[in-house]
């Protein structure tokens, strides 16, 4: 599978527990975290390339990537969706958001492909580790799962039934799958 060009913002909260970090390996290391991330996503992209919407379709992307603890993500939760508490991922979609008359970007230059923001996805590390139990995965497999869920979000894929929910978590499976060594990550 190719990878498409990702422009990625990355972070991972240097807050965050050592045994989590112990956990999730090289997953959450600024350097070697941002370079497991980028090509995960990026061949993840290229892999749904032929599924977008063609509004959704490009030569290359730009998104970013955050890892959390519990009082982070509970905040955005609170802000953003009016729930309270941790919850384990979160997609702010930026096709979703932002002002009908927006001022002009200036043009980019035509020697690179103009990368399309998707938006953000942020995830909780704490509730991670304790949901990866349940569902059969280490520390890494979770967070490669929820970074999954959070990129089908951006990509526009919502689960507001369990007939969506059931293709959703089919085609996250078929990514894992193809994506993380070939051993598909269970829920």
């Amino acid at each position: 599978m190719a990878g498409v060009a990702l422009d990625l913002a990355f972070s991972a909260d240097p807050q965050l527990q050592e045994a989590l970090r112990a956990d999730a390996g090289a997953w959450l290391d600024p350097l070697a975290g941002f370079e497991l991330w980028q090509a995960l996503l990026s061949a993840w992209l290229g892999d749904l390339a032929h599924e977008l919407a063609p509004e959704l379709r490009s030569a290359a992307y730009s998104l970013g990537l955050s890892l959390v603890d519990d009082v982070a993500i509970a905040a955005l939760n609170n802000d953003w969706r009016g729930q309270s508490g941790p919850t384990d991922v979160l997609a702010f979609a930026a096709r979703d958001e932002g002002p009908e008359q927006a001022p002009p970007m200036p043009l980019p230059d035509p020697a690179e492909p103009e990368p399309l923001e998707l938006g953000d996805i942020v995830i909780s590390v704490e509730t991670a580790a304790r949901q990866a139990p349940e569902h059969g995965n280490d520390l890494e497999g979770e967070l490669r799962f929820l970074a999954s869920h959070g990129l089908l979000h951006l990509l526009g894929w919502d689960h507001h039934d369990q007939a969506s929910l059931t293709a959703m978590l089919a085609r996250q499976e078929a990514l894992l799958a193809r994506c993380a060594g070939g051993r598909p990550e269970r829920r």
